[in-house]
């Protein structure tokens, strides 16, 4: 009886020292990944601060002028042999009436075949131009060049303003690629929630639609992603602002009746 109930002890023992460590493991594990959510916040920021940055390699002022929604993945990781495949992570944020929504957390995979060899890590932005391209990214889950039509942005802060590029797609990417790769090519990818690191950002599931309608509050985290995204938007508008012709008076002229010359 004795040694039975020592073999109970030890397994009791035994059995409290698992359960501990796995929770141990389990409140690393959760930090971790609340790490990551907040570094890739963080990256975004800086990801779209640098690139708008360079003057002649910068969003056109006009597609962020008018831009629904921007999504940024850091160090998407582009490999093939033989084939070619992508996957990353990052988050987005679309304007609302009060301003621009709360991150979101997205995925972004996909691949294509090819005579591939090589491999790179590539920070990509993602600027959904038009209500109908909003609306694939609402519904948590869309396929570029099938769901909704996507093309390479045009670049240069001061883009002539006869690009038509609102007319050809609904999501314009721009990349900057660190490996073998010259370019990037986006159709076929899935973009869709990420519905781990949203419980991880939210400490719950929050439905996507309701993030980037503005329904839910920003963490604290978001702060400096959003700050960015707010400036470089804002920065285009009053840009836009500037550049627009002085308004024509009720005969069509610009001069203004206080610049007129008098009458003899």
């Amino acid at each position: 009886m004795r040694p039975t109930t020592k073999s109970a002890m030890k397994c009791l023992v035994a059995l409290s020292a698992l359960v501990l460590f796995l929770a141990t493991m389990g409140w690393v594990a959760g930090d971790k990944d609340r790490s990551d959510i907040d570094k890739r916040l963080e990256a975004s920021a800086n990801v779209l601060s640098e690139i708008m940055g360079t003057p002649d390699k910068a969003i056109p002022d006009k597609v962020m002028r008018d831009a629904k929604c921007i999504a940024v993945v850091p160090s998407m990781i582009k490999i093939a042999v033989g084939f070619g495949g992508n996957h990353g992570k990052g988050v987005a944020t679309c304007r609302t009436e009060h301003g621009w929504s709360a991150p979101a957390p997205i995925t972004i995979t996909g691949g294509s075949w090819g005579l591939q060899l090589g491999g790179q890590a590539v920070d990509l932005v993602m600027v959904i131009t038009n209500d109908q391209g909003m609306q694939h990214l609402l519904a948590s889950k869309f396929k570029l060049g099938a769901d909704a039509s996507a093309a390479a942005g045009p670049v240069g802060r001061d883009t002539g303003a006869d690009t038509d590029w609102k007319l050809k797609a609904e999501v314009l990417t721009y990349s900057r690629a660190r490996g073998v790769f010259a370019g990037i090519d986006l159709n076929g990818s899935a973009i869709s929630q990420d519905k781990d690191e949203t419980r991880v950002l939210y400490g719950k599931m929050v439905d996507f639609a309701d993030i980037l309608n503005g329904k839910v509050a920003p963490p604290a985290e978001s702060a400096p992603f959003l700050a960015a995204v707010k400036k470089y938007a804002t920065q285009a508008r009053e840009q836009g602002s500037v550049n627009e012709p002085a308004p024509a008076t009720d005969k069509g002229s610009p001069v203004s009746e206080a610049n007129r010359e008098p009458r003899n």
